[in-house]
């Protein structure tokens, strides 16, 4: 079986992010940028399902700017065994990314798609819904654990109310929750063997998608800063201040 794990290129979780000075968007120059961790957690669950026997295969996606080569390195050193850029200057919405994606899919015949729930720069969680929608297949979101056996894929799931159990037939799409596992450190040498592993490039018009933009962003704003708290000395004047300051009572 054949896995394909979509991954994105995003500002590092690391990095206090800044808003442009004209409100047109976040500043990403000089910026360090890294693997969405999300994704991360959809490539470390693919290696260790190919460890396992269950897959034969791990192809990682991204799509975006040619930097974003490096984030496939970066899963081919994980343990992807293969890459494929879909390579564009275009703004990526994820309506756009789901088509580049339901066109991988169409070509490469995956048993299993693996994806991070959503994206730490957008915080969209649509993708891997989108694309299931697309290309007519079962989805599991927000997985925390995943077992493949006899062409079905037993997926627990992280909802409000605690656990839920699904069974979906394969080929199917599953997006990854945090508590799934724990990405392994990668080393030097698997580094230095990712940079001999193939990455292939498309374009989008390769696939016959149009990536232009559906929506456009009026304006971006830092959130407002939040006043200092106090301290107040019993409950009675808690009480009291959330009746008559606050007014929330």
């Amino acid at each position: 079986m054949k896995i394909l794990v979509p991954v994105k290129r995003v500002v590092d979780y690391n990095v206090k992010v800044r808003v442009k000075a004209d409100g047109s968007g976040v500043d990403i120059a000089n910026v360090k940028m890294s693997m969405n961790p999300f994704d991360e957690i959809a490539v470390e669950e693919a290696v260790r399902l190919k460890e396992k026997g269950v897959a034969t295969e791990v192809v990682a996606v991204s799509c975006g700017v040619a930097q974003c080569q490096e984030t496939l390195r970066t899963a081919m050193a994980i343990g992807a065994d293969r890459a494929i850029l879909v390579e564009t200057d275009a703004e990526l919405q994820p309506l756009a990314v789901a088509k580049l994606l339901k066109a991988l899919v169409d070509k490469e015949q995956p048993g299993l798609v693996i994806l991070g729930k959503q994206a730490i720069d957008d915080d969209a969680n649509q993708t891997g819904q989108m694309l299931a929608a697309l290309a007519d297949l079962p989805q599991a979101t927000f997985a925390s654990k995943v077992e493949v056996a006899d062409g079905k894929a037993q997926v627990t799931r992280e909802i409000d109310g605690g656990l839920e159990t699904l069974s979906v037939t394969l080929p199917a799409i599953v997006t990854t929750d945090l508590r799934l596992n724990e990405p392994r450190y990668v080393t030097l040498p698997n580094i230095m063997k990712a940079k001999k592993k193939p990455l292939e490039t498309v374009k989008p018009e390769d696939l016959g998608v149009d990536v232009a933009p559906r929506l456009k962003t009026l304006k971006v704003a830092e959130p407002a800063g939040r006043k200092a708290g106090i301290k107040v000395p019993d409950v009675a004047t808690l009480v009291d201040k959330l009746k008559n300051e606050a007014k929330v009572l």
